[in-house]
């Protein structure tokens, strides 16, 4: 009984590491691993790569290739690297400074629930950067990423509050509630 007890850990395991094996998935993640992955299409790969280039972490920091993986795996889906790619251009890092190109992947990151990204278009909406300034709109996407508990959006809620009138504030709710009814 033992045996057949190891033959099948050793089965599991071998199933385990193929799917999950290499190192590209924790802190102290093997570049070689991570790029061989990202090369082949791997979303989560290349989003690691990305953060990798961004820290200077087993590669020069170099935010020109952290950019190029964010967005291979943004534009897959994968929500954190289309929050880290709105920050890359709200910043101007490796690309050229767009208001409007950081809205667009929050935008993207919010609508998969991401609550940093719907937090930061509140504050784009609040600045008016790459939108229209815009409180009912800032207060919007505040409230949506408070329900997460997003501490800093609850902030910034009740803040933006004080600047709006009460029919904007029913508005503001009225277009969170939509917009989680659709998300």
């Amino acid at each position: 009984m033992k045996v057949l007890q190891k033959i099948c850990f050793v089965l599991l395991l071998g199933t385990f590491s193929s799917v999950y094996g290499g190192v590209c998935w924790n802190k102290v993640s093997d570049v070689d691993d991570c790029r061989v992955r990202a090369e082949q299409g791997d979303s989560l790969a290349q989003y690691q790569l990305g953060v990798m280039y961004e820290n200077g972490q087993g590669v020069l920091q170099d935010y020109k290739e952290a950019v190029k993986w964010y967005r291979l795996a943004a534009e897959q889906g994968f929500k954190w690297a289309q929050y880290n790619l709105g920050n890359k251009y709200y910043k101007g890092q490796g690309v050229l400074q767009n208001d409007k190109e950081a809205v667009k992947w929050y935008r993207l990151g919010a609508e998969q629930g991401f609550d940093e990204a719907q937090y930061n278009l509140g504050d784009m909406y609040r600045k008016g950067r790459g939108v229209l300034q815009d409180f009912v709109m800032a207060h919007m996407y505040w409230n949506i990423a408070a329900v997460s508990g997003n501490k800093g959006a609850i902030k910034k809620r009740g803040l933006v509050a004080k600047a709006m009138t009460s029919s904007q504030l029913e508005k503001a709710q009225d277009l969170a509630r939509e917009w989680m009814r659709k998300h």
